[in-house]
Formats: structure tokens, sequence, C-alpha cells
């Protein structure tokens, strides 16, 4: 576990710092914790301590909350001596740049001399070093530089100095430039690697001296970024521009002002997670990344579930999301990547490790269910927007994905989407994709293929949407019926396989000879929002999901407890997901369940409200009555796109939307 909850994160676009209460940055080369400036996978800015005279300061007020990390600093004391300065620091980023001010105050009534110095290095560490995962990665050749930036200007005009640290592999070359105003007055060398910038400041009785900071990475492959902003206050003026385009538009309801205060909160959230992306035409296009700190990037399942959520008020996202999958789409099958052709990608990265296959992620399309999900964005935004241009432009990379789902998918075959664990990559495709999530109700994990149940209710909702394009955009009738026919023949034999009647409720999946993987998951509610259940089979589900066993108070647990694989603590097996209840919720509505939907609508809200209106990725299984706050997950992501769009969802469950 790290400390990362000792951590306040600052996000914009692919670029993330996580700096601690003071400030500081302490990271060391795969020492498994997320702190530094992260920018498109790599660790920009690893080090990065504030020190007067020699000594770091005590933290009088930490950094948090906010897209700002504020904080205030003095020198360590006693009640008999108080603090000869105070120290304000201000920070923020924007894509590729951490920008920071700092002031220092004189609390003396007499002049004051100090020495103030900033301890800066970057060791370009690719994020997947940091996972603590024992795994270690060749770098042959790898080569790092660091270059003193000497001030323009003259003696009385100084302009920025600082230092440039570079990292070179092969082809690959990473950059970090730190600059300051006014400049350094020297910059040493520490015997470690990292540099120190150096002022020597005389204050007057009383007076201030203020720094302006920068730090700008030039990632590998990245296009240029735009300038720097002047200080972390014209970064956040920047953010919080984006923050009122999405927010301006959608309806919070006054009645219930947790649920707006926890919809506003997941709006802001998405503005700051919005990463670039390129369409099929290689035009510029913004797309929510999964999250932070491990996955800011494009995830195909996260961005097409949070552009779902998201439809009835933020339908760009969707309009964004569809065209750079649809670029990324698989067109022939790669050895190590999962790829075949008309495949949806699953992860797309950029950093070092990927870049010389060290791993898969590069484009990896290890995922059984963001193919059928592509398809019921399309399917779902046309729908609701009426804009038949984008579904005709899509018509190729549908049919493609339709043609994966019957092919290399399973569904001819097999008469399911099947997956097979992935040596290098995953074990689990579906979204439940940790090692052990697939189990039977006492912790046995299935052999040979695996056929999860919640990928069929995806599969059998894209069927009928991309039925229902064919018939009133492209206009091919045929293809309609077939794939009309295809849904009914997949829900008919669902509900003969899967359908456990001596539990009155759905296997988790089946195993490669088809036999019932008997866990009692929440996966089932998924198969209400994709409405692959009769009414009969699905108001059961959907009742059997507000049990104690299922529902904590703050959700409905991916596993039951009572079970042998029960684990309140484990990432799939009986914690508490809020995107994965927002599915529910929704699919509860959608089956006539209203109060079972509110009730889960209720949990989450109460959850978010406990932390300033935030859903985090994952929550611990614990009874809410054991406990009056809902225990954190050790490593969840602490903000992320699906979470964020949630209370979207759950707008739309109990208002209908």
């Amino acid at each position: 576990m790290t400390d990362r909850h000792q951590h306040h994160l600052l996000v914009r676009g692919t670029t993330f710092a996580a700096v601690g209460p003071g400030g500081d940055i302490r990271g060391v080369p795969g020492g498994g914790s997320p702190d530094g400036l992260f920018v498109r996978d790599a660790r920009h800015l690893s080090r990065w301590q504030l020190t007067v005279d020699g000594a770091v300061p005590e933290v009088l007020s930490p950094a948090g909350g906010g897209d700002v990390a504020r904080c205030v600093l003095v020198p360590r004391g006693g009640r008999q001596e108080p603090p000869a300065y105070t120290l304000f620091r201000e920070q923020a980023v924007t894509d590729g740049t951490l920008v920071e001010a700092v002031r220092i105050t004189s609390n003396r009534p007499v002049p004051t001399t100090l020495r103030l110095a900033l301890t800066a290095d970057a060791d370009f560490t690719d994020q997947f070093e940091l996972r603590a995962d024992h795994r270690t990665y060749a770098k042959p050749g790898a080569v790092r530089s660091r270059r003193v930036l000497e001030p323009t200007g003259g003696e009385d005009e100084r302009g920025p100095g600082g230092i440039e640290f570079a990292y070179r592999r092969g082809d690959w070359l990473a950059r970090t430039t730190v600059t300051a105003e006014p400049a350094p007055d020297a910059v040493e060398e520490t015997g470690t690697g990292a540099r120190r910038l150096v002022w020597a400041l005389e204050l007057a009785a009383h007076a201030s001296a203020e720094l302006a900071l920068t730090v700008a990475a030039a990632p590998h492959g990245a296009p240029p970024l735009p300038p720097p902003p002047a200080s972390p206050g014209a970064a956040i003026t920047q953010l919080s521009a984006t923050q009122r385009e999405f927010t301006a538009d959608v309806p919070l309801p006054p009645a219930w002002p947790e649920l707006a205060a926890a919809c506003t909160r997941g709006l802001c959230d998405l503005a700051a997670l919005q990463v670039p992306a390129r369409g099929p035409d290689g035009e510029e296009l913004r797309v929510p990344g999964a999250g932070v700190p491990w996955f800011l990037t494009l995830l195909g399942r996260d961005a097409l579930l949070t552009s779902l959520f998201a439809l009835p008020y933020l339908p760009r996202l969707a309009a964004a999301t569809l065209p750079a999958l649809a670029a990324t789409q698989a067109t022939a099958a790669a050895d190590g990547r999962a790829a075949q052709p008309g495949k949806i990608v699953h992860e797309v990265r950029h950093g070092e490790l990927a870049h010389f296959d060290q791993v898969p992620y590069a484009r990896y399309y290890g995922s059984v269910d963001a193919t059928p999900l592509f398809l019921v964005l399309l399917g779902a935004y046309t729908e609701r927007t009426g804009d038949t241009a984008l579904a005709r432009r899509m018509a190729g990379h549908a049919r493609a994905a339709v043609g994966w789902m019957l092919d290399h998918g399973g569904l001819t075959a097999r008469g399911y989407l099947v997956y097979r664990a992935d040596e290098g990559g995953l074990a689990n495709q579906n979204w439940k994709d940790s090692p052990g999530a697939i189990c039977g109700a006492d912790g046995d994990r299935p052999t040979g293929p695996v056929m999860a149940a919640g990928a069929q209710g995806y599969a059998y909702d894209a069927l009928r949407r991309t039925a229902w394009l064919a018939r009133a955009v492209w206009g091919d009738a045929v293809y309609a019926d077939l794939l009309t026919q295809a849904a009914a023949d997949l829900r008919d034999r669902f509900q003969r396989d899967f359908w456990m009647a001596g539990r009155g409720f759905p296997a988790l999946a089946l195993d490669g000879e088809g036999r019932q993987v008997d866990a009692l998951a929440s996966d089932a509610g998924h198969l209400l929002w994709s409405g692959l259940l009769d009414k009969e089979y699905g108001e059961a589900v959907g009742r059997r999901l507000l049990e104690p066993d299922f529902f904590s108070g703050w959700g409905v647990r991916t596993l039951a407890s009572g079970q042998g694989a029960y684990h309140p603590l484990s990432y799939h097996r009986g914690s508490v997901w809020p995107h994965d209840n927002a599915l529910i919720t929704l699919g509860l509505s959608r089956y006539g369940l209203h109060d079972e939907a509110r009730a889960v609508a209720h949990a989450l809200v109460d959850a978010a409200s406990t932390a300033g209106g935030r859903l985090p990725e994952v929550l611990a299984g614990y009874e809410r009555a054991a406990y009056p706050e809902p225990v954190p997950y050790p490593h969840a992501c602490v903000q992320e796109s699906r979470s964020a769009a949630a209370p979207l969802a759950l707008l739309t469950a109990v208002t209908g939307g």
C-alpha cells in the first residue's frame, strides 16, 4: 500500500502531480509511490524539495482541497520561539506543466537574510515501474543528462534561469525544464544527480520575496504544448473555464442538493480528466481519461461507459470517444496485444516501456466488452441526438465490430462472447479484470475459455442497437434482420444456460466446458441495464441485489458476502464500485424497480457526501452499520472518469433523464 492519502493530486489532461502536505515531491526510482509530476505515463519530476537555511520547514497548513495545492510552512520551533518567517506555496498543473508561486514573508522587525533552496530531479521512470509488482525492466543504453540554463538579460534585468533534465534511450528522448523568476543565484550539484537551485534573499522588516517556478515537460512523441501559464492562478482560470463548459447545461435536481453536489463535483473532475486523442482522419479530440494516478490515458471500456453515463447531458463526450476508438480499432491480428480484426482497443499507452514493447499496452486489445460497448454507445448516441452523420461515418467501423463479435469474439462458434487469459497481459478481460475476479462461490477459478455474464448483456444490446442503425440510418434491412435474430437467439440461450434455478440468479460466467461459475455477483445488475433478462427474472435479480449480503448500505457489493470468495478489501470480490452501481441503478429503473433504484442512488450519494461530493474508483465492502463512513479501498484511483460520471447516471435513473 502506498502513502497516497498523504498526497494532494493536481490533474489536467495527460498530466498529474502528486505532492506531499508541504508541496514537496520525494519520489525515488522504483519506490512504489505515485508521487511526482507525471506526463504521458512518465515521471518528469521525481524530486522537488524546498529548504530554508538548510532546514525543511514545518507544515502549518497542509496542501489539500481543490485544483490548487496551497500550503503554509514555518521553521521548526516552539512556543517560546515564534517563527522567523512564514512561507506560502501555491501549485497547479496544466497540460505538461507544473507552476508554483512561492512567497516567503519575514516576521521580524529587522532586516533578515535567508537562503532558500529548491532541490529538483527528474528520473523519467515509467509508471509501470512504480506499480510495486516486483518486475524489473532492462534499459540498455539509457543516458540521463543535466544542463544549467543561464538567465538572459543583464544583471539588473535577468530573465528566468534554471536547469534542464534529459533522458535518452535509442530513439526515445524526454526532457524536463525547470525555470525560475527571479533566476537562482546559483545551481549546485548534490552528489546524487539532483540539482539545487539557490536564492540568497535579503528581506526588510516584515517584507516578502516571491518566486515564480515553472516545470515544463517535453515527453517523447508529444505534440508541442501551449505556452505555460504565468502562475497557479492563471492555470486555474484555464481549468475553471473548462469546468464551466461542462457544468453549464446539466439540469441539477434542486430537491436533492447532495446529488446536485455530486454531479457538479463529477463534472469538474471530468473536465480535468480529458486527454488528447485523434480520430480516423487525424482530427484532434478530447476524450475521458480513465483515472489518476495509474490510468490517465484512453481506456476503451472506461471512456465508453463514462460517455454513456454523460450522454443525456454531455453528448460531446460520445461524439469524441467514438471516432477516437474507431481510429484505434484493430484491423489485423497482433501477437502479444490480443488484437483481432474489428476489435476495439482496451488501453493506449505512451510511455517508454510501451514504446520498446516491454509491456504490451501501446495499443492493447485485451477486453471482451469494449467492442460491444462501442456499438451500444453509437446506437444510443444516434438515438439520443439524432446525429445520423456520425452513425454513417462510423458504419464501416460498426460492421467490423459486429464482425468481431460474431467471428473472433465467439458468438457464432460458441454462442457467447468468449475470452482466454492473455499471458503477459490480462487474465480476465471483462470489467472485473483482476486475477481471480471471475470465480465460483468458493473462490475456485474457471479453467479454459471464459464466457462472462455481463459481456453477453452488452452483446445483446449491441446487436439490437446496431440492427436499429442498419434499418433506420444505413438502409440495410437484411443486415438489420440478421442482427435482430442473433440478439433474440442470444437472449434465449443465455436464460437457458446461465440461470441458476436453485438460487434464482444468473451465474457469473460459464467455463470452457459450459459449466456455471456460480458466484453471486453484481454483474447480474448489468444484465438489467442491457435488458437481457425477461421481466420475471429481471425483477427477481433486482430485488435480490438489495438484500443485505449484496447491499452494504454504501452500494451493491461486487460479490455477495457469506460466500467463500468474499473479501471486503479485494478489488473485485466484495468491494463496492460506483460505476458498477450506476449501471445497476439504471437497470433497476429500466425494470420498474424504482424504490430499489432510489435506495442504491441514495447510498452512493451519501458515500460521495462524506468526501466533498466525489466518488472514488472503488470502496471497501464493509457494512455501513458497522462504521459510519465508507472505508476506502487501499489502492483506488482517487479521481476516475466512470465514477465522476456515475452521479449523472443516478440522475438519469431517478428522474428519467
